[in-house]
């Protein structure tokens, strides 16, 4: 069968790659001159089920107030004149209670750790390597307050059998021994030992490679103007090198996917939140992280990356804008300074930004839509890296008439009643 990827992205390329070893000939079209130079260059290179959670939950709203005010708080907001945004942000207050947040997480765990076990089966199989580790994350706690509020999401990580430690000082320094000159600053720490890191877009890269020596054709520099439908079917894809025709099609075209299947009378929740990266290089091995700690304060991630430290996180509702603001980079660099200050120079550091595709309930839409031949592989948000693999694998089943290996019927846009 002949499929048509839209983007190129660490999904689309995953997307891609199973396809082709199921033995669909696969065309993905990308508008960048190569695969992962959006949003998938450089996140903060968190492989985390166990951290797989909606923004939206208890407490968020009055929380969001107190970030907004903070010196280097974690969410920034740009009111702009764009219906979208206040109806995305609408939707997320309605999703901030209990009973939603426990809804939402127990759908986001599944697909995450499902895709954290093909990921490493991939691994098995095709010995890629993207300056991998598997040491597990660690979520630091600067107050009592901060630790003993994780009982809910301890209860969801029991629910599914994910493993994790409760840690006191000694026991986040066993494990991150560079924390020792600063663990006065912290009380305790939540670690999921199974949880991995990498570089996403060198992985992406490389499997892109795989993807085309299997066959995938990768037409990049190609920009896409638009479905075509022919009553309930898309019929085409209109791109800068004509209309491209396939028998399925998925879109996988993160932050800009509603704006593309608006036309189709399809309308989908997602919204661009802004996230920025630092890139430290190492200047003291010891002094670093060996894999990925979280600032529960700032909601910035630090992440080893083979000779460098990746430091991302802050959200920030912009619209569309790829403006790098300096108060984002002050953000990042006061927190990898405060926690790892021996462990690189970021005056030497280069600073990015990307637009994560948001749910306002946090939880992906992978799946089926009204089009027969159209399936959507959107709204990862913050866990596009996470959710990759295993999202590849499940559009690959689903266009190959195999019933997926766990369930995805409430990952679908049909959730949302439309």
């Amino acid at each position: 069968m002949k499929v048509l990827v839209l983007g190129s992205g660490v999904i689309g390329t995953s997307i891609a790659y199973f396809l082709a070893r199921d033995g669909h000939e696969v065309e993905v079209v990308e508008r960048q001159s190569g695969a992962a130079l959006e949003t998938s260059f450089a996140n903060a290179g968190e492989v985390s089920p166990g951290y797989s959670a909606p923004w939206a939950g208890p407490g968020v709203p009055v929380k969001a107030i107190k970030w907004m005010l903070m010196q280097y708080g974690p969410l920034v907001v740009w009111p702009l004149l764009d219906p979208a945004m206040w109806r995305w942000g609408l939707a997320m207050l309605a999703n901030c209670n209990a009973r939603a947040y426990a809804r939402n997480k127990g759908r986001m765990v599944p697909i995450a750790e499902y895709s954290r076990d093909v990921l490493k089966a991939l691994r098995a199989e095709t010995g890629i390597r993207y300056d991998e580790r598997a040491q597990g994350t660690l979520q630091l706690f600067r107050t009592h307050k901060q630790l003993d509020g994780i009982g809910g999401d301890v209860a969801v990580l029991e629910q599914f059998g994910v493993p994790f430690e409760v840690l006191d000082r000694a026991g986040f320094c066993r494990v991150e021994p560079a924390l020792a000159l600063t663990q006065h600053k912290f009380v305790g720490a939540l670690r999921l030992p199974h949880d991995e890191t990498g570089d996403c877009h060198l992985f992406t890269t490389r499997l892109a490679d795989m993807a085309a020596a299997l066959g995938v054709r990768f037409r990049f520099d190609t920009a896409i103007a638009g479905l075509e439908r022919d009553g309930q079917r898309v019929a085409g894809v209109r791109t800068s090198a004509g209309t491209l025709v396939a028998e399925r099609y998925v879109l996988a075209l993160g932050s800009y996917s509603a704006a593309m299947l608006a036309p189709l009378d399809l309308r989908i929740p997602v919204y661009p939140v802004k996230g920025y990266s630092i890139t430290v290089p190492i200047t003291d091995a010891a002094g670093a992280p060996e894999s990925t700690v979280m600032d529960e304060t700032y909601k910035v991630a630090v992440t080893r990356l083979g000779d460098r430290i990746r430091v991302g996180g802050t959200a920030e509702l912009a619209g569309y804008s790829l403006a790098l603001r300096q108060g984002r980079r002050a953000t990042l660099e006061h927190v990898v300074t405060d926690l790892f200050p021996r462990g690189g120079d970021v005056a030497q550091a280069s600073f990015w930004c990307g637009l994560r595709p948001m749910t306002p309930d946090g939880t992906p839409i992978i799946g089926a839509t009204p089009y027969p031949n159209l399936l959507l592989a959107t709204g990862h948000g913050t866990l596009g890296w996470t959710m990759a693999a295993g999202t590849g694998r499940v559009i690959a089943d689903l266009v190959s008439g195999r019933k997926p290996e766990i369930d995805v019927s409430e990952l679908g846009v049909s959730r949302y009643g439309r």
